[in-house]
């Protein structure tokens, strides 16, 4: 049996991984599959969790986090779609020079 520590370390790391995508990467696309690791890498952590203390709570918490990933991920690539059509680009730079 793979112990738990496996599991927070493998979170850990995908959760890091992420969080550099998220802050050093200048496009949009990136940045919301760094949010989706960082989410992802969360659903990990709580359903170690959840299996070590044989408790359902955190699995169930876990479908909770899908569904708002997929309503985020929705959301923000609606939001890239118009910033394209407007900009013919999808950097966070142009989103500065949207504003009035």
């Amino acid at each position: 049996m793979i112990p738990l520590s496996w599991y927070i370390g493998l979170s850990a790391v995908i959760f890091i991984i992420g969080l550099i995508g998220f802050l050093v990467r200048r496009n949009l696309i990136i940045m919301f599959m760094s949010i989706e690791l960082m989410l992802n890498s969360i659903n990990i952590s709580l359903v170690a969790f959840s299996h070590y203390l044989q408790d359902i709570k955190g699995q169930i918490i876990v479908f909770f986090i899908i569904t708002v990933a997929a309503a985020e991920a929705a959301i923000g690539l609606a939001i890239l779609v118009a910033l394209f059509r407007n900009k013919n680009s999808i950097h966070t730079d142009d989103i500065a020079e949207m504003k009035g």
